[in-house]
């Protein structure tokens, strides 16, 4: 079994203070920094930029996960990677260009992360998971923080779990939204090497031992 990952989203953060809380991630015991990209097209709400995420990459040493939701990414995972991103993923609902996508971001020498709405099949990722790093099963309707996981998520990451392994490739499973303490352990066991999870780590009383318990759940 690979190492459990946790990716704190930054999305829960507090944006007033935001240096510090990046600071928090950095030194706890979370093996990645979760940063969301929203435009107001592809989903109803707009986060971070370029600016948000050179600040977040200056105060922090983790490695700089970069969720886009928004159209086209193709437009901009170049700038994305260069501005720090160790991993893009982009959603493979926003773009008539899957595969361009993914070589705009392998030269830009980026990892490649292809995710999946609630909506979307798992298995429409089967011609594509020998050519990425890692898939995003979205267990929320992308778009906003704290909301309820969708239990039919577990099924895609078993899905892509026994595909992934039975074809002997080296793909990260990672699932975001609604993830807590509560269900991280199920969610590990399940298959997923990598957990996003927001409110329930910066809505915590204390995020870092909030960090432990999830990784150890």
């Amino acid at each position: 079994m690979k190492n459990r990952i946790l990716a704190p989203s930054m999305l829960s953060a507090d944006f007033g203070h935001l240096a510090d809380d990046t600071k928090m991630i950095d030194r706890s015991a979370a093996q990645w920094i979760h940063i969301d990209v929203m435009d107001g097209v592809f989903v109803p709400n707009i986060s971070f930029g370029f600016p948000v995420l050179k600040a977040i990459k200056a105060a922090s040493d983790k490695f700089c996960d970069v969720h886009l939701m928004i159209v086209d990414p193709e437009k901009y995972v170049e700038r994305f990677a260069k501005a720090g991103a160790h991993l893009v993923t982009f959603h493979i609902e926003a773009t008539k260009d899957i595969q361009g996508t993914i070589d705009l971001i392998r030269q830009s020498g980026a990892k490649v992360g292809v995710s999946i709405k609630p909506g979307t099949p798992a298995e429409v990722l089967d011609e594509w998971l020998d050519k990425i790093d890692l898939v995003l099963v979205m267990s929320v309707e992308p778009g906003f923080g704290g909301q309820s996981f969708m239990p039919g998520s577990v099924d895609k990451v078993k899905y892509l779990r026994q595909a992934i392994d039975s074809r002997g490739l080296d793909v990260t499973i990672e699932i975001d939204g609604g993830v807590s303490a509560a269900n991280a352990g199920m969610l590990y066991e399940a298959g997923c090497d990598a957990l996003v999870a927001g409110s329930a780590v910066f809505g915590a009383p204390d995020p870092e031992a909030e960090i432990l318990k999830i990784l150890n759940a």
